[in-house]
């Protein structure tokens, strides 16, 4: 997830600018002197790589270290990570995907093109004890609703409040089949109201005003043009209005069944072609120099103790209970659930 400033949000609303990023990362223009130097690639996703992002001080940082050129390819979002690892296969140009969250890391390993990461774990400092040796968590949070406080003062405070709202009260959600947050809410729902989940979809269908494709359409396009005083996104959402816009207005509702939990990981291919340069990268991701990038660029948890590093406004977020699945109930059951979201939103 990531947020901007409004000049920036302007400027991501350009397809033109999307084009560039996605097609050329964000290297520097490479020196003669340099033309030597490996290139690590990095398949994540675009709001990670934008200006107002980690991605950019992420590379500064590596680049300073590494004596290569990191290369961000810029795509939309964790499940077109998965797909694009599927079509590509043992052919992959990347040697770091980063950006597959914990629901779609099963269907990932799956594929049999990733290698352990070799990291050192001990530093961690998750909602959940985590021993993968494949799949690196770089950040974590939970989904949540975001509400304008200044539409909406008294937003619910549970799910079946919501679902029991006058029908005029209005939400963005994302499609689960192209959007890790549209999963999330999916999975969240799933979680809460297990066989009578598509009975929940129903009486929520009435509120919802739009399924947007990703999570950047429906935070930007819509939320913050006022199109709905309700969006899905994460419980840290706010912490980026409140640190940089210097504002309370837009703050997560806390509910009281509790928030499905998100893990976001990073993972190296075993074809790699530099792959103790990726190693090097595995490493580098659970280090204060990455890591403090985190919270204002991803505006989500890191992944590690950055003790008064952390911005202040964290202190002033929701902290609900949370859940989740495994990975390998999601991958078992997301084709059947998405089906019975899908019979049950269009009846």
């Amino acid at each position: 997830m990531n947020f901007t400033s409004t000049r920036a949000r302007m400027a991501y609303t350009l397809p033109g600018l999307c084009l560039s990023l996605s097609m050329t990362g964000f290297a520097a223009p490479a020196l003669a002197d340099d033309s030597e130097r490996p290139t690590l690639t990095v398949y994540t996703y675009e709001s990670f790589v934008a200006e107002w992002g980690p991605g950019p001080g992420v590379e500064k940082a590596f680049e300073a270290q590494c004596n290569c050129d990191l290369n961000f390819v810029s795509l939309g979002g964790g499940v077109d990570i998965l797909q694009r690892l599927r079509l590509e296969g043992d052919s992959s140009a990347a040697d770091v995907v980063l950006g597959l969250d914990m629901n779609l890391i099963d269907e990932a390993r799956r594929l049999e093109l990733l290698a352990p990461h070799g990291a050192d774990l001990s530093t961690l400092q998750l909602p959940i004890e985590w021993h993968d040796d494949t799949f690196l968590p770089y950040d974590w949070g939970r989904f949540a609703f975001i509400y304008d406080s200044e539409i909406l003062p008294d937003p619910p405070t549970s799910f079946e409040e919501l679902l029991d709202a006058p029908d005029d009260l209005k939400v963005i959600i994302s499609d689960p089949r192209t959007s890790v947050p549209g999963l999330g809410l999916l999975l969240w729902i799933k979680h809460i109201y297990g066989d009578q989940a598509d009975e929940a979809w129903q009486r929520l269908s009435p509120h919802i005003l739009t399924v947007a494709s990703g999570w950047s359409q429906a935070y930007f396009s819509l939320f913050m043009n006022g199109e709905a005083p309700m969006v899905l996104s994460y419980s840290t959402s706010p912490a980026y209005h409140m640190a940089v816009d210097n504002t309370d207005r837009y703050q997560a509702a806390e509910f009281s069944e509790g928030h499905y939990l998100q893990i976001e990981t990073a993972a190296m291919l075993a074809g790699s072609e530099h792959p103790g340069l990726a190693r090097q990268f595995m490493d580098f991701i659970l280090s204060e120099d990455f890591q403090r990038e985190i919270p204002l660029g991803n505006v989500m948890y890191p992944a590690v103790d950055l003790g008064a590093e952390l911005p202040e406004v964290f202190e002033r977020l929701i902290e609900p209970d949370s859940f989740t699945f495994t990975p390998e109930e999601v991958s078992a059951n997301r084709q059947g659930w998405i089906r019975e979201w899908l019979n049950a939103t269009t009846r």
